[in-house]
């Protein structure tokens, strides 16, 4: 099969998506020229009884969990349309911020409906790409042709709708899934258009194995690196050494932007204070901030070579010079402890804290391949026979998981002491999110117009008809 893009984006209920649900998915196939294939995929996913949506984020998409249950479709019938229809074999899954963002929701919807969650973006010539960070690139290195946005300040934004706007593509209505997506497919057009070499090279770094061609631990050289971690003054890039090992594979990064002498006689449990440092602490009087950071291969990183900034303005965009690079990167080859130092410093590090929930267990570690049948099973079971079904499952996850899968789209098939059982995991989960909802209610009803209003009344509604009666 010729291999196809699918320009998607989701709504959800927040922004954590351990915590969080899919409440609208939009997307729509094209073929590699950006010509639409079929129709657009436009639907809505039902809010089940267990979630108190965030009123901020609400306030954002103006869907209701109202409308979600009126109009919407259950996680179950959704994930196999997704299965299905939406992530085909050769299929390029496309978003703004998606790789960070959208595809987390993705991933933690499947593990709840017993899908595996990572193959869907991998397997059978599969792949996915981020255009946020393509935009991010274009903008900083090759941004003629694109007119580039700012915001009511006057500072430099990559917002999708902007970019839409002072390029003058229809965007009808920003925060609705369907019209992101009709942008995106407008702005990837575009760039593709005006800067098609970056395009086509960009586009080949969805492969990992392109990435490590030019960031790697074998030959380390100095690289240009884009990315939302860098600063907006200096067009969120700058010039990268790869430093040492990070977790699964992946490479730690040094900024050489900036010196490294004040941190090379640091130990680990330094660097670890400044690399793990709070809000308040990195706020304070005199805190230098330490200039590493992970660089995950699979993450389609906006990388290139820095014969790049050889073109035109490339060092003046990015506020850099050769011997600032080369000071910096001796510096750090001249001092391999520290490299080991920071690689201790993430090695240690706790990347995800452990979750009683088994709906936020995702990352606790991968299920078991004789499990993989059993969940199969499970997907294709009816609500009469998920009554009478017990899997025996390896994984201690899945138990505890079956019976939230259960509750939340087969609510018939739950005998009486697991209804007991969900009743007090759902309390508990309300009972948790139910003070920060209440306060968030109060005080965006503050000046709150015709409309807001209205949806904070519906969003009241629906915490006063999930709420446990206890």
């Amino acid at each position: 099969m010729p291999k196809t893009f699918f320009f998607y984006d989701l709504e959800t209920s927040g922004l954590n998506a351990r915590e969080s649900r899919i409440m609208q998915f939009a997307g729509i196939r094209t073929d590699m020229d950006f010509k639409q294939i079929g129709e657009p995929f436009n639907i809505l996913v039902k809010l089940n009884e267990d979630t108190l949506p965030s009123p901020e984020a609400i306030m954002v998409t103006g869907i209701t969990p109202q409308q979600t249950v009126n109009d919407g479709i259950t996680e179950a019938q959704f994930c196999r349309i997704l299965i299905d229809e939406v992530f085909m074999p050769d299929t390029i899954t496309v978003g703004f911020n998606n790789i960070r963002f959208d595809d987390e929701f993705i991933r933690h919807l499947f593990w709840r409906n017993f899908y595996d969650p990572y193959e869907w973006s991998w397997k059978d010539g599969r792949s996915r790409w981020d255009l946020l960070d393509v935009v991010r690139m274009t903008r900083a290195l090759r941004p003629d042709g694109i007119k580039w946005p700012v915001d009511e300040k006057g500072v430099a934004t990559n917002r999708l709708e902007l970019i839409a706007k002072v390029n003058e593509i229809d965007h009808f209505k920003a925060h609705d899934a369907l019209s992101d997506v009709e942008a995106l497919i407008a702005v990837t057009r575009l760039i593709r258009e005006k800067q098609p070499q970056l395009y086509d090279y960009l586009f080949k770094l969805r492969d990992k194995n392109e990435v490590k061609k030019l960031v790697n631990l074998d030959y380390k050289q100095p690289f240009v690196y884009v990315s939302g971690r860098f600063d907006a003054a200096y067009n969120k890039a700058t010039v990268a050494f790869p430093l040492t090992s990070g977790k699964n594979g992946n490479v730690v990064i040094y900024d050489l932007r900036y010196d490294p002498t004040p941190f090379i006689k640091m130990n680990s449990k330094q660097l670890s204070g400044k690399l793990y440092a709070t809000w308040e602490e990195r706020q304070a009087d005199g805190f230098v901030k330490l200039p590493v950071k992970e660089l995950q291969y699979n993450h389609a990183p906006a990388v290139a070579p820095m014969g790049v900034l050889a073109q035109g303005d490339g060092w003046k965009r990015i506020d850099m010079d050769e011997a600032t690079v080369v000071k910096n990167r001796d510096i750090l080859l001249s001092n391999p402890t520290f490299a080991e130092n920071i690689r201790s410093t993430f090695e240690n590090r706790e990347e995800y804290q452990k979750a009683a929930d088994p709906e936020a267990q995702l990352y606790d570690g991968f299920m078991p391949d004789v499990d993989k049948m059993r969940s199969e099973a499970v997907r294709n079971a009816s609500e009469d026979q998920l009554a009478d079904l017990h899997p025996n499952f390896t994984d201690e996850r899945l138990d505890p998981l079956l019976l939230h899968y259960k509750a939340r789209n087969f609510p018939n098939s739950l005998a009486e002491d697991e209804m007991v059982i969900w009743e007090e995991w759902r309390a508990g989960r309300i009972n948790a999110s139910l003070p920060t909802f209440l306060e968030s209610l109060r005080k965006l009803s503050v000046n709150a117009d015709e409309n807001k209003t209205f949806i904070l009344q519906e969003l009241q509604l629906w915490a006063e008809s999930i709420i446990p009666s206890n």
